[in-house]
């Protein structure tokens, strides 16, 4: 009973948290979008090419190493150590990779870790005075590491976190920030129907400082033979982490020895847009061969992405150990397509 009680509150405080967001981004969005409100946007990138696949319809499914990213309460439910990579040929020439680590703990649940980063090439530097650059060449780049934890309170209710370090940079100028998230996954009764939810980036803001922001300042023009060449750092603003809260679920439409077909969906209410939804469908064929497909961000409001399409293949050799191999294709609209190639090695 005390169990109970115990997951009666998780469920009711990760609901309360939901409505409470939903209200105030209703109100918001009344006046105006949210889009670049918020810092480390690369924090919504999804991750794991199954997932995108399926439209970003994962938080009720969450079965593997991705789970680190969608939903951390599905961590404990992995069966086997297994580690996830990927590469992601972002928009704008960006650069963007994810490696994450999950190690079952057997009751004591599950430990995870992963590394995300996106780069982009090297731009010139440009000024008013020289608009076809100074000669000099500038970086931009993104990176989150992050530990994850997850466990089983029940046989149907799981829970996880994430804590994640967050570091941005671009040129001399430097931001960072902490951030946390909160998963759980419950499995009803109900032909394994799964529900779950997630409130990510939940954080500190950042802002940015560095030697760049450093200015010569005279304190008094008017004033003759008086210090011109103070020094002065620029104050930069704080922006808040782009935190989100999602509610997913997922049921197998059909089940049988060779065959099973998944369907998914989620309710997505973010602080930098509009909420949305994503739907997700995927067909295995005797867990070797996979299809996929999905929607994104249906009833965003300026949205450019939408439809998904993936497929996958498992090989086993040394006996225990498996080999996944999948890819994803994502429409963008008027920035064209973004296609993602992901490994996951299981143990």
């Amino acid at each position: 009973m005390k169990g109970a009680g115990m997951i009666r509150n998780l469920c009711m405080a990760l609901i309360a948290i939901g409505l409470t967001g939903g209200i105030a981004s209703a109100q918001f969005v009344a006046n105006v979008s949210k889009v670049a409100t918020t810092a480390a946007p690369f924090l919504t990138i999804g991750v794991g090419a199954r997932a995108v696949g399926m439209g970003g319809a994962f938080v009720a499914t969450a079965s593997d190493a991705s789970a680190l990213y969608w939903n951390p309460g599905g961590l404990a439910r992995l069966e086997r150590p297994e580690t996830l990579i990927m590469h992601t040929q972002w928009l704008a020439d960006m650069s963007f990779n994810y490696a994450g680590l999950v190690v079952p703990i057997g009751r004591l649940g599950a430990l995870g870790m992963s590394v995300t980063t996106l780069t982009m090439p090297d731009m010139l530097v440009r000024t008013v005075e020289q608009p076809d650059g100074t000669g000099e060449r500038f970086s931009a780049n993104d990176l989150a590491l992050q530990l994850s934890y997850g466990i089983s309170l029940t046989d149907r209710f799981s829970i996880g976190f994430n804590a994640k370090y967050v570091h941005q940079q671009i040129w001399k100028e430097r931001a960072s920030g902490f951030a946390i998230d909160i998963g759980t996954l419950f499995t009803t009764g109900l032909k394994g129907m799964r529900i779950g939810a997630t409130l990510s980036n939940f954080g500190t803001d950042m802002k940015l400082a560095g030697e760049d922001l450093l200015v010569f300042y005279d304190v008094d023009p008017k004033k003759a033979g008086n210090n011109d060449r103070v020094f002065a750092d620029l104050k930069t603003d704080r922006w808040p982490l782009p935190l989100s809260f999602q509610v997913g679920v997922a049921l197998e439409a059909f089940e049988n020895e060779n065959n099973r077909l998944t369907l998914a969906l989620d309710a997505v209410n973010p602080t930098d847009n509009t909420e949305s939804l994503n739907l997700g469908m995927e067909y295995a064929f005797r867990e070797l061969f996979f299809l996929r497909a999905g929607y994104r961000d249906l009833f965003l409001r300026d949205g450019e992405q939408g439809l998904t399409l993936g497929a996958g293949m498992v090989a086993r050799f040394l006996g225990n150990v498996a080999l996944q191999l999948d890819y994803a294709y994502a429409d963008f609209g008027r920035l064209e397509n973004v296609q993602r190639f992901a490994v996951r090695i299981l143990f």
